[in-house]
Parts: structure tokens; sequence; C-alpha cells
């Protein structure tokens, strides 16, 4: 017999009751239906505040209560990773899923190609004075607001600015900038799996000079030259020593460098001649043939994507655990066949032993530490936002928050012993400096390293070991690029979310094609031009306006609370919630920003024509390039725009419903949105879609919100259920 509480419960007919029946029937019938539906529910919250109460006055959970002093939902942190906590968006299904994954979307390819460079240009040891403090003051609060602000909407970067419609632009401009990105960066993935298919040899393709890609300056066809007209040679005025029409070697380096020319180590001619093709591009302007063979590698790396995709976060979450942490094993292995080379404290003391507290007083060196710290931990490209958006209501976002940003930093550190081990060997096997043959960007992971690896005994198996390694760093990081854009489009959509395969798919497909341009001759300008101006200074405007909407539209009072029905009111072992908010309040509304800014501001005063070697942009490429960066800030705005038109009243109340949350923005499910109790007017269930009792046994009814006078009396009209209209 179906119960009285029950939503479905119906009032059965009379035997004699006619289809006609006269209205007082109907409405005696509806209003016993009512009163049954009423005692039903009083009796089971007569039970239920019994067991909260036992519940309450347990020891073990003092620590876990709302800011009201009510049990949270007991459920939510002895969490069963065997179900979703959010069924229709899905969450992570392991303990660590996420924490890896934003763990590896920060490790990338940059800590072991930039942070080491970085600190050997600025000061050494003296370098990581900079690095620190930006990370306190700009790094982890910028990481921490994102997962923050993702976890607590349940809402992907396109669609969690709902507390205030201005911003949406926020997100555009975040989606843009990881879709720019992720069609370069797996082309860097592409790479090296190039590198690594060409490792399976016992002699590698880069330790020699006598290949078809080689030019006539490769290092080891240039013969000592000093005495080159008793050679009977001829000494061009360019410092080169020719036999005839070809080149012999170099009778005055000096001159030879003054006119641009340099012996061209083995390696980086296997860079540039076989695996880029550059020798058969002029520039921008000569994109020449689309190579196969880079193709199908980037085929492969996008092929990769998909299918640890495919799933989602249910696919990318397990391949993580290997993604993530094989490359510590493989920098472990490095590091201990490092410090076994001959010449390899030369390295490390080139690295971290020979501070220039000088440099502390140039300000480039403080504007490169906010950069790599800003860049490094990817903050305000949209993939922390994306990714937190899958957490259970409950996780501890300021822990997660504090182990990557500081493992992220750590990780750079260990990274730069690893290189500066093997640079060392390098520098003492080729009898030069170590700074001359350091080297940033590109060159220290493509140029550098194989070149010192092949100098190494048992070679091949040192430089498979490496390449899988960079795949694996930046694997990580295309899945929360890719991740980003995927979740947006759905979140944006939610029908096509039980076509998440189909949306992965295409959105792979349209970026692989578009990467295709990178396959060609010039396809290494184009990703120079894309790497410097897709994800500049406009990232860095984002973030400034992150802060700006957190916390004076929507406002730290409110987020901090936000922020403490989520992790509780010790989310820091013994250290109180009330204890440690004032830090993110000083740091999100003042400090952050201004570092930010100065960043900007820095940039736009040091800025510089980009170049890439000796070959120089035209004006062209250069506005290209800009259009690149435009398109993210203009995307900050058309939203703003759009909202202002199709919103109505005045011009005053125009704005002000835009910049007030919608009714729907908060938590994702009734029983968490209930535990907003510090919101006069907050509505529970917005959608109607909670018609089930709480999973602690609270029935809807007693916290309901869904009035315009509110508990506390006071009128809110940014709640009222009209302002859907608006929106």
């Amino acid at each position: 017999m179906s119960d009285p509480g029950d939503p479905n419960y119906d009032i059965p007919d009379s035997e004699d009751q006619k289809p006609d029946n006269n209205q007082l029937d109907e409405k005696v019938a509806s209003l016993q239906k009512s009163v049954d539906r009423l005692c039903y529910k009083f009796d089971e919250f007569v039970t239920t505040q019994s067991q909260a109460v036992a519940v309450d006055q347990n020891p073990k959970n003092k620590k876990n209560k709302t800011p009201n002093g009510q049990q949270l939902v007991q459920d939510d942190f002895t969490t069963d990773f065997s179900k979703d906590e959010n069924e229709e968006r899905g969450n992570w299904s392991g303990r660590l899923d996420f924490i890896l994954s934003c763990l590896g979307y920060a490790v990338g390819l940059g800590n072991v190609w930039r942070f080491p460079y970085l600190c050997y240009r600025n000061g050494g040891a003296v370098f990581f004075i900079p690095y620190v403090i930006m990370l306190v003051f700009v790094g982890i609060p910028i990481f921490f607001m994102e997962l923050s602000l993702g976890q607590f909407a349940s809402q992907g970067p396109l669609t969690c600015w709902r507390f205030a419609s201005m911003f949406t632009g926020i997100g555009v401009a975040m989606v843009i900038v990881s879709a720019l990105v992720a069609i370069y960066y797996n082309m860097i993935i592409a790479w090296s799996f190039y590198y690594l298919f060409a490792s399976f040899t016992s002699y590698l393709p880069w330790q020699d000079c006598n290949n078809a890609w080689n030019t006539e300056f490769c290092s080891k066809n240039l013969k000592p030259a000093a005495n080159c007209t008793d050679l009977g040679f001829r000494e061009g005025q360019n410092g080169v020593c020719y036999n005839g029409s070809s080149v012999y070697g170099l009778w005055n380096a000096s001159v030879a460098k003054a006119n641009g020319i340099t012996p061209r180590p083995a390696s980086e001619e296997y860079l540039y001649g076989r695996v880029w093709r550059l020798y058969d591009s002029e520039g921008l302007h000569d994109i020449g043939t689309l190579h196969w063979d880079l193709a199908l590698c980037l085929l492969l790396a996008w092929v990769i994507i998909f299918f640890s995709l495919i799933r989602g976060i249910k696919s990318s979450g397990k391949v993580v655990y290997f993604t993530a942490i094989f490359p510590y094993v493989v920098l472990v292995i490095l590091l201990v066949r490092g410090l076994t080379l001959e010449g390899y404290y030369s390295g490390i003391e080139f690295y971290i032993l020979k501070p220039n507290i000088t440099k502390l007083y140039e300000a480039a060196v403080w504007k490169d530490a906010a950069v790599q710290i800003f860049f490094s931990l990817s903050a305000s490209w949209g993939g922390l936002i994306a990714l937190s958006s899958y957490n259970r209501f409950h996780n501890n976002a300021l822990r997660d928050s504090l182990i990557v940003s500081i493992s992220n930093c750590l990780t750079s550190f260990f990274a730069g012993f690893v290189i500066f081990s093997f640079l060392g060997y390098l520098a003492n096997e080729l009898g030069v400096e170590v700074g001359e043959v350091a080297d940033g960007g590109i060159g220290l992971a493509f140029v550098v390293y194989p070149r010192a690896v092949s100098l190494i005994p048992g070679a091949t198996f040192w430089a498979i070991l490496f390449f899988i390694m960079l795949i694996t760093l930046g694997l990580d990081s295309e899945f929360a690029l890719v991740e980003t854009v995927v979740t947006s489009i759905i979140d944006v959509a939610p029908r096509l979310r039980k076509y998440k395969t189909w949306v992965v798919l295409v959105t792979a497909v349209i970026l692989y094609l578009l990467g295709l341009l990178l396959c060609t001759d010039g396809g290494a300008y184009y990703l120079q031009l894309m790497d410097e101006y897709s994800g500049g200074w406009n990232v860095m405007l984002i973030a400034f306006l992150e802060c700006i909407a957190i916390c004076y539209v929507y406002g730290f009072g409110r987020f901090k609370e936000d922020i403490r029905i989520m992790i509780g009111d010790y989310p820091c072992c013994c250290i109180p919630w009330d204890g440690i908010y004032w830090w993110w309040a000083i740091t999100w509304g003042f400090i952050t920003p201004v570092g930010v800014g100065f960043i900007m501001v820095f940039s736009w005063i040091q800025y510089q024509p980009l170049v890439f070697g000796s070959y120089v942009y035209p004006d062209w490429g250069l506005v290209l390039g800009w259009l690149m960066t435009m398109v993210v800030v203009v995307g900050l705005f058309i939203p703003l725009v759009y909202y202002m038109v199709v919103a109505e009243g005045s011009l005053g109340e125009r704005f002000l419903s835009i910049a007030s949350p919608r009714i729907d923005w908060g938590p994702a499910l009734p029983k968490h949105r209930a535990l907003v109790t510090y919101v006069p007017g907050f509505v529970r269930d917005p959608h109607g879609k909670d018609t089930m009792q709480m999973e602690n046994g609270i029935p809807n009814d007693a916290f309901n919100f869904n009035t315009h006078d509110n508990p506390n009396g006071i009128h809110n009209p940014a709640f009222e259920k009209e302002a859907k209209s608006r929106f």
C-alpha cells in the first residue's frame, strides 16, 4: 500500500464516484491528501531531529559542524567513491584522482626546461627569494580561489559566474586560452613522440653530422682552422675558412659570431633540420609542405588524449596515476645517474651555489619569478575550475591547493638538480663553462639534454627514458586543457552530457586539424608565435578580474562562508577557518591583484617585438600574434555588453541585475544549498528537482527559503524567482 507521504500518493476514488464530481468533493479530497502528507513529514522531521542530536553529541563529530552548529551531512565526510554524489554531473572516482590531476596539470614541460634556466640567469639561489614570495602572495591565492569557486558551484569556467553574469566573459576568455594552448602544446608532445621513436636505435640520429639534414656549419664538420692560410685555404671576411667554395672551419670564431655564424651542435641541427624542417622555410610567409611523420605523431597524441578523456574524469582520473607519478620516478633515476657523471658538481654549483645577491635589486628578476609562478601553476586558464567542479562538495580545497602548489614548486627545484648535473657533465666534455651550454625553453629539452644523453654510455636507454618522461609531463597538462573546453561546452548545453564521447571526439578533431599548420616547414615559427601571444598578459588580466569579481562584486564576506560550509571550521589541522580567512581577504582583495597588475604593466613597459633565433618576425606576423591576444581580451567583455543589452529596466537597474547572483547560483545539490543559511532569501531548490528527503533524514521543508520574506525579514530582490526573467 502506498504511503501518504509519497509525492505520487493519490487519494483513491470512491466506488460510486463519477467522472463529473463536484468541486466540493475535489477540494475535500485534496485537503485530506495535504493533511496526510503534512503529518507524514512532521513524523519524519521529529525522527530526524532525534538522530541529529545523537550524532551532534558524539565528540568525534564536533569539528564537522557548519557555522550554525548543525552536523554536516555525515555521508559527505565518509565518502563512498563507488558512487557519485552528483549523479548528473559525476565526481572523481578516487580519493587521489583530483590531486594527481591538478598536480599533473600544474607540473608540465616548463618545470623541466624553464625554471632551471631562470635560476642560473637570475642569480642562482637568490632567485628563490622572489620565487617563494610570489608563490605565497600570487600563486597560492589564485590557485585556492579557483578551486573553491569550481567546487562550490559544481560548474566549469564558462558557467561558474552566475553570482554576477557580467563576469561571464572571464570564462569565455579562459576557454579561448585553453583551446589555443591545447593546439600548440600537443604539438610539443608530438615532437617528444618523434624523438622517442627515433631513439629506438643503437646509434642516436643526433650524434653526428653525416646526415642529409646537416649543414656545413654542424660542429663536428668544422675543423681547427686558426692557420687557415698556412693550410692553403682562403680566409673569409666573415671569419670562415673556405676550401674552395666549401666550409673547412672557423679561422676567427669572434668575427664569425659577429656575422651570425656559430658552430651548431648535431642535436640542434637534428631539431631544426630533421624534426622541424626549419631550414626549408624562410619565415611565416613560407609555410612549405605538410610532413606526414609529424602529422602522424600529432595524431597519435590526440588519439591518446581522446581515449583518456572518453569517459571524462572517470578515465582521465585513472590515467593520471601513471602520467603524474612516472615523471618523478624518471627524475629520481636520472638524478642518480647524473650524480655519477664526471663534472656534475660544476653544474650543481652553477645552479645553486653561486648566489648573486645584487640580482634582487633588478625588477626583471621579480617579474621572472612572478611569471614563472603564475604560469607554472596554470592559474587563470580555466583548468583548475574545470577539474575542481567534479569534486565532492566537502572536499578540502584548501589542503589540496597547498599540496599541489608546494609540490609543483618543489618539483621545479628538484628538476633543476637533474638538468644541471647533466649540463655540468656536458660542459666538462666540451671544455666550456656551464653557462655556455645552458639554454632556456625548447633548446634545453630538445637540444642540450639530447646532446648530453648522446655522450653517456647506454645513450639509447637514457634517451628513451627521458622522452617518455617529457610525454607524460605533457599529457597531464593537455588532459586538463581539453577537459576545460569539453566541460564548458557541456555545461552550456547539458543535453550533450550523455553524448560526451562525441563532444570529446569533435573537439579533438577540430584542434588536430588546426594543429596541422604546425606540422609544416614553417610550423615552428607559428608555434613560437602562439606560445608568446596566446597566454601572455591577457591571462594576467583574467586573474586580475577574478579577484575583483570575487572580492568586490560578489563579496569576500559571503565567499568565505561559502568556503566554510565546504571545508568546515577546521580545514588545516587544529587551525580554525576563523583564524586564517583574513589572510585570503588581504591577498585576494589587495596583494594578489596588485602583484598581477605589476606583472602586466612591467610586461607592457618591457615589450620587445618577437624574434626566433636570428629570425625577426614581420609586422604582419606580430599583428597576427596580437590578434590572438585580443581575441581573449574581447571575449572578456562581449558577454558584459550582451547582458547589459538584454537586461530590462534603466541603466542602473540593468547593471545591478547583472552584478547580482542568479536564482540558481550556488551548490548544485539541494542538500548542500540547505547549508547556505547565512544568505537571506536563498532559494533551496530553484529547479524543483528535490522531491526526496535529504540523505541525513532532514526533509525538504525543514530549510525552505523559497519565499520572498526570508527568516530574517530582509527583502532581497536578487534572489526573487522573478529574477529568472532578467537573465
